[in-house]
C-alpha cells in the first residue's frame, strides 16, 4: 500500500489481501494519526473507516508488549466488534498483537480473566467496556490509542457520557473519532476531550 514508512509486516499482509492502493481517507489521515495527533475523521458508509482504524493501530503498536491494554476501540455493537476483530486477524497476520473483543452478551468474568492475562487491543461496546473498567480496576493510563468508531451513531444513542468518562480516565492518550456525519455531538465532545484535533472530511465512496 502506498503509505509513507508503513510497517513492512503490515504492508505484506495488506498486499496479500490485494490492498495495494490506499484510498482517499487512508492517504489523508495516515501521517497525522501516525504522529500521535488527535483526529476526527468524517467519511461516508463504505469508505473504509474500519480498515483505516485497523491499519493505524497495527502500524502504531507493531507488536505485543507487556500485559496492559494499549489500544481501546469503542464500537456500536457485537457485529461491528466481530468485523473489526476479523480485520485485525487478517491484517495483523505477521504480528503477535493480542486482540480481544467484548460486548454486552459476553460473560463478564471470562472477559475480565482474558484481559488480565495480557492484551494489546481491546474492542468493545461502550456499556461493556465501561463495566469492565469500572468493576475490574483496569489501568486506563496504559491506553495509547483511544478510538471511537461510528461516533455519530453512538453519541446519538446517548453514549457520549460513557465515552467521555472513559476518556477522562486515560491521562495521556491519542484520541480518534471516526464518523459518517459531522454532527454537533461529535464536534462538542471532540472539543471537550481532544487536544487541538485535526478534522478530516471526505465524500469518497467505494
Amino acid at each position: 500500500m502506498n503509505l509513507k514508512k508503513i510497517n513492512p509486516n503490515l504492508q505484506k499482509a495488506l498486499l496479500e489481501n490485494e490492498l495495494t492502493e490506499a484510498n482517499e481517507i487512508q492517504l489523508a489521515t495516515f501521517s497525522t494519526i501516525k504522529s500521535g495527533a488527535d483526529c476526527v475523521v468524517i467519511a461516508p458508509e463504505g469508505s473504509g473507516k474500519t480498515t483505516t482504524i485497523v491499519i493505524n493501530v497495527i502500524q502504531k503498536l507493531e507488536k505485543a508488549i507487556g500485559e496492559s491494554t494499549r489500544a481501546l476501540i469503542i464500537v456500536e455493537d457485537k457485529e461491528k466488534m466481530l468485523e473489526m476483530a476479523s480485520l485485525f486477524k487478517t491484517f495483523g497476520n505477521y504480528t503477535d498483537l493480542r486482540v480481544f473483543g467484548v460486548n454486552e452478551k459476553g460473560d463478564t468474568d471470562f472477559d475480565k480473566n482474558h484481559i488480565s492475562l495480557g492484551l494489546d487491543v481491546l474492542i468493545g461496546t461502550p456499556g461493556k467496556v465501561n463495566q469492565l473498567f469500572a468493576t475490574a480496576g483496569f489501568n486506563m493510563n496504559t491506553i495509547k490509542m483511544f478510538i471511537v468508531d461510528d461516533a455519530d451513531r453512538l453519541f446519538r444513542n446517548r453514549m457520549d457520557a460513557i465515552v467521555q468518562r472513559l476518556s477522562d480516565s486515560a491521562e495521556k492518550t491519542q484520541r480518534l473519532f471516526f464518523a459518517s456525519a459531522a454532527t454537533e455531538k461529535v464536534e462538542v465532545l471532540a472539543d471537550k476531550i481532544m487536544l487541538e484535533p485535526t478534522f478530516f472530511e471526505t465524500e469518497e465512496e467505494e
